[in-house]
């Protein structure tokens, strides 16, 4: 099942995609989940065409936003990165979230090194802490698609940092890079787990003006979705709605030779099958 959040009134309302038609829910997703509704027994009477509706990011306010870097092998490489020993992870800026269609606005202060990262992510279904990797996936609502968007412009000074404090302030400015408002698209809808049993084996394709950038697997991931749900969740308390990204597989621009930034004009896209195509241009 394909769930979505569109804007019905000027509130955020769920509903089920199926085809061209939007069936509404009531309540906002994250409403649902957190009333702990059996997802598969979901219905509704009133009906939106699916063309006509304004799409909004799936959870468009989830309380945190945990983005897994450095968990794909071959991504590793091209960033000349040493595998971690343990997840690594930062809380991207939920401010910086839209939806599927809406514009990526360029930095005015930091035009120039604008990068995708698409990245298969999760949703948490219920009140999730201190979990076991073997029953991880039993807190998981479903499944949706978030671009990791990156200014790089610091990420040179993290291998040229030297001393205590320069590496740390190298790469707190690496991480604001990802929170200029619009950096976190997300979406188009949200999978249910039925639909995506085996999250260790997901094709996930990011592609700039149709030429594709990224092409992988989450085969390749060094920690797999239970291993991160119960890495996190034994600090994090993780709420119905929080989001979990799987962090960026190989073919970001930065790791080119010579480097491919995004530019005011562009389209990137990022999709797995199963999933859908979160699209987004890039504006000035």
């Amino acid at each position: 099942m394909k769930l979505v959040t569109v804007e019905i009134d000027r509130r955020p309302q769920a509903g089920i995609l199926d085809g061209d038609d939007i069936t509404l829910l009531g309540g906002s997703l994250k409403q649902i989940l957190v009333s702990g509704a059996d997802l598969r027994r979901l219905g509704g009477s009133e009906r939106v065409s699916a063309k006509a509706a304004k799409l909004l990011a799936p959870i468009p306010d989830p309380g945190v936003v945990l983005s897994v870097g450095m968990n794909y092998h071959e991504h590793l490489k091209e960033m000349k990165t040493p595998t971690p020993e343990k997840p690594a992870a930062f809380t991207k800026s939920v401010a910086s979230i839209i939806a599927s269609g809406e514009a990526i606005k360029v930095p005015p202060a930091n035009p120039s090194m604008l990068d995708w990262e698409g990245e298969f992510s999760l949703v948490i279904g219920r009140p999730c802490h201190r979990v076991k990797a073997a029953k991880a996936l039993d807190y998981v609502a479903g499944y949706t698609l978030v671009n990791d968007v990156s200014a790089r412009d610091w990420v040179a000074p993290i291998f040229s940092s030297t001393g205590v404090m320069g590496p740390i302030h190298a790469w707190e400015h690496n991480l604001l890079g990802k929170m200029f408002p619009t950096f976190c698209p997300m979406g188009p809808c949200m999978v249910t787990k039925d639909e995506l049993p085996d999250p260790g084996h997901v094709q996930i394709q990011t592609r700039l003006n149709g030429k594709v950038m990224q092409d992988a697997n989450t085969d390749d991931l060094v920690f797999s979705v239970p291993q991160l749900i119960e890495y996190y969740s034994q600090f994090y308390l993780l709420r119905p709605g929080d989001v979990i990204t799987t962090g960026s597989p190989s073919g970001v621009g930065f790791g080119r030779n010579p480097k491919v930034f995004m530019k005011p004009g562009d389209v990137v896209e990022v999709e797995v099958k199963q999933i859908g195509v979160l699209r987004n241009p890039i504006e000035a």
